[in-house]
């Protein structure tokens, strides 16, 4: 049982986080939530919160909203700007929808927006490292999620090199969850996720992903975000919009390697994986 600000959340099956990204440039649905008049980038709340309406429908457990892009090459975007374009969200989707509420972030000020909101997880691609994150995330009673990613967005792709990758990955995830741990925030609080596409080739992704269980073993719950990612176009050669059979394949990996949330852009589908993988096996 994961220990979030929401209350439990039961993760004896894996469950599915659904993705909502209210940025203008992510990489595979940025802009998708813009509203269609007015000068720069607003978000449409109506459309918004009608697609995590959908995901909750679907059967996401989670919803997972994020202001500031971290493709490769991303830059960085105010904590102001931040709280602008998450927060009326984060609040319409508390207020009416039966979900956990994960706000996709490294910033402190957005931690405690969102933890004033009643949001129940922190998503956070920086492990908790950026100044005052771990004090925040340790006073606001939500989950964390610790992430690995080699160096910023802005430049993690250039030529990221590793000795092991699985074990130094794996050793800066315990060093982040005993960071946390010394923070204050209890370990049932705790979870990892070991950074698909943050500061890694397609051989390091895949070599983390046939190796999830090392994550798995951690005692952390693992969540594994491969959705639609240059990993799959790697393998496939497809673009990112036609590469939903490949993310389900993926999808199928993390779960036997022990994943417990898998982060999607496509719920309905990643439903159906998890159903297929958690099927009971009937003797004989």
């Amino acid at each position: 049982m994961l220990s979030t600000g929401q209350g439990g959340l039961d993760l004896s099956r894996p469950v599915c986080m659904g993705i909502v990204n209210l940025t203008p440039d992510s990489f595979y649905d940025g802009g998708a939530l813009a509203a269609e008049s007015g000068s720069g980038f607003r978000i449409d709340l109506d459309k918004a919160l009608r697609q995590a309406e959908g995901m909750v429908n679907e059967g996401a457990a989670l919803i997972d909203i994020g202001g500031e892009s971290t493709r490769p090459g991303a830059g960085q975007v105010s904590a102001e700007e931040e709280i602008d374009r998450v927060m009326p969200l984060v609040e319409a989707v508390l207020a009416r929808l039966d979900v956990i509420v994960s706000v996709d972030t490294s910033s402190p000020e957005v931690m405690r927006a969102a933890a004033r909101a009643g949001a129940g997880m922190i998503n956070d691609v920086r492990a908790l490292r950026r100044p005052g994150a771990l004090e925040a995330a340790a006073g606001s009673g939500m989950a964390p999620c610790l992430m690995h990613m080699r160096g910023e967005p802005g430049t993690m792709q250039q030529q990221p090199e590793y000795g092991d990758v699985v074990a130094d990955v794996a050793d800066f995830l315990d060093r982040r969850a005993a960071a946390a741990m010394a923070a204050g925030i209890a370990p049932e609080r705790i979870l990892v996720d070991p950074g698909f596409g943050f500061g890694k080739t397609a051989a390091h992704n895949y070599a983390l992903l046939r190796n999830l269980s090392r994550f798995a073993d951690s005692g952390f719950p693992v969540l594994a975000g491969v959705s639609r990612k240059a990993m799959i176009g790697a393998a496939t050669g497809r673009a990112p919009g036609d590469r939903l059979p490949g993310s389900i394949a993926a999808t199928m990996l993390a779960l036997e390697g022990g994943a417990r949330i898998i982060r999607s852009h496509d719920v309905a589908a990643t439903m159906d994986a998890i159903a297929v993988h958690s099927f009971p096996r009937e003797a004989g």
